[in-house]
């Protein structure tokens, strides 16, 4: 557990856990650990993954914020008082063992009596003048991101016209609503205000990796799990659900491997893109009637936060599905139903005043009162 070392000093001490992948790191981070990791651009989700887990701390080998683009990421853990020590440098990854006991005072990390790693001390104050240098550049990050879009555009356009290779599923999606739920910005929030509509509708749910964590977490149970599965869990992949690896042009399926190894069985997709435009694809090849879709991404800084090339896909997927997809991110902003406590008030006086009303002008109810009360006494 975390402790502050001195009083008057900005430090504070745990158990460290180490990983270059900051989504694998958060499933085995505890309270008051110190996370080290190596990740440029912290993104939104990342960030909350790590506030969830209630880290005591932050090193990261890379710059948080690198300047291309304004993600929030950072901010979001400065915010929640995390100490954050900024491009601590690569060595740092190998200067710390996992568990080990660390020590993050100013900005300089420590093992024992030695100084493992010097970075930068982030606060809401530099990060905010960072955010808004990135803003001015963020013209250039999307002009490359453009190029790069146009460029996919023109050697993959035949998503938009070729029906892909698809598995066989044992769930049927003819004609049917199906919703996609992706681990993204606000999906608890999104979910908890479609609960009404997948308890009428009843659409087919698809999950993306760890989507399925997010449905289980939500009392809900997908019908399908897509990906190359290195974001979900053991628990939600032995469910009894029908898995499909998303498999790469060439064949190749990093998540197959795993699955291979929990001795489950699994269909495969291939196809080039994110495992959310397969998602979509698929959905919308079965014959979907309408797509629903939780937690993608869909602003130009999500985008960026994925932080691949490839990302230009979900341009392409988004033209081809979407006459039937509605994407609800934000939906639980929409109405959201708030009653105040004059306005019960006066609707409980309300009802009173017209019983009474009501009492007084009809003589059978005042006998039956009066009968009443008379019967108590």
């Amino acid at each position: 557990m975390a402790r502050p070392l001195e009083a008057g000093q900005a430090a504070v001490a745990g158990r460290a856990r180490v990983d270059r992948r900051t989504k694998n790191l958060v499933k085995r981070l505890r309270p008051g650990e110190v996370a080290v990791i190596d990740h440029e651009d912290i993104d939104r989700i990342a960030a909350e993954g790590l506030i969830e887990a209630r880290a005591a701390a932050v090193v990261n080998a890379s710059k948080s914020i690198s300047g291309r683009y304004p993600n929030v990421g950072p901010l979001l853990l400065a915010a929640a008082g995390i100490p954050l020590v900024d491009d601590a440098g690569a060595d740092v990854m190998d200067a710390i063992v996992e568990s080990q006991w660390v020590r993050v005072e100013d900005d300089q990390v420590w093992v024992g009596e030695h100084c493992v790693a010097k970075g930068t001390r982030q606060d809401l104050r530099s990060l905010e003048d960072q955010m808004e240098s990135a803003k001015r550049s963020m013209g250039d990050e999307l002009e490359r991101f453009v190029e790069n879009t146009l460029s996919y555009m023109r050697r993959e356009r035949h998503l938009l016209t070729d029906s892909p290779r698809l598995p066989e599923l044992d769930v049927a999606v003819r004609g049917r609503h199906v919703l996609i739920v992706v681990r993204g910005e606000g999906y608890r929030e999104d979910l908890a205000a479609l609960h009404a509509y997948i308890a009428e509708v009843r659409p087919v749910i698809i999950a993306v990796d760890g989507g399925a964590d997010a449905l289980i977490e939500a009392g809900l149970k997908p019908d399908v799990i897509i990906g190359d599965f290195d974001s979900v869990s053991n628990a939600s992949l032995r469910r009894g659900t029908e898995l499909v690896v998303h498999a790469y042009p060439g064949g190749r399926a990093p998540g197959a491997d795993r699955l291979d190894e929990l001795g489950l069985a699994y269909k495969v997709f291939e196809g080039t893109g994110t495992s959310e435009d397969m998602a979509m694809l698929l959905a919308y090849e079965k014959g979907a009637e309408l797509i629903v879709a939780v937690g993608t991404h869909a602003s130009m800084v999500e985008f960026l936060d994925k932080g691949r090339a490839g990302m230009a896909s979900t341009f392409l997927v988004r033209l081809k599905v979407g006459p039937i997809l509605v994407d609800a991110k934000g939906v639980n902003r929409l109405y959201q139903r708030r009653v105040r406590r004059r306005d019960l008030v006066f609707l409980v006086l309300s009802a009173m005043i017209t019983m009474l009303i009501i009492v007084a002008l009809s003589p059978a109810l005042r006998l039956f009162f009066q009968s009443t009360w008379d019967l108590l006494r």
